[in-house]
């Protein structure tokens, strides 16, 4: 996935701003009319990757201070929450 998200953004929106070390958490690409493309991440994934140098609670807390607070302007990258699993 991360590769074909690149190629596409890399015509879309070059650029386009990807978050280092979770790249098997990208899940696509998020389109707006009149803004530009932009990575996709899941953030469950995001937090699994996390889980595995740390605590889930841990991995938890650092993802939303440090990637979801994290704000670098018009390109910033999309996260989907896909809520709590049963």
């Amino acid at each position: 996935m991360i590769n074909y998200v690149k190629e596409v953004l890399s015509e879309e929106n070059p650029n386009a701003l990807f978050m280092d070390g979770f790249e098997d958490a990208v899940i696509g690409i998020g389109r707006q009319h009149s803004k530009p493309s932009l990575v996709v991440y899941d953030r469950q994934k995001c937090i699994e990757i996390l889980a595995k140098e740390m605590t889930h609670e841990e991995a938890e807390d650092f993802f939303s201070f440090n990637c979801e607070c994290a704000w670098m302007g018009e390109h910033t990258p999309l996260i989907l929450d896909r809520g709590f699993e049963q």
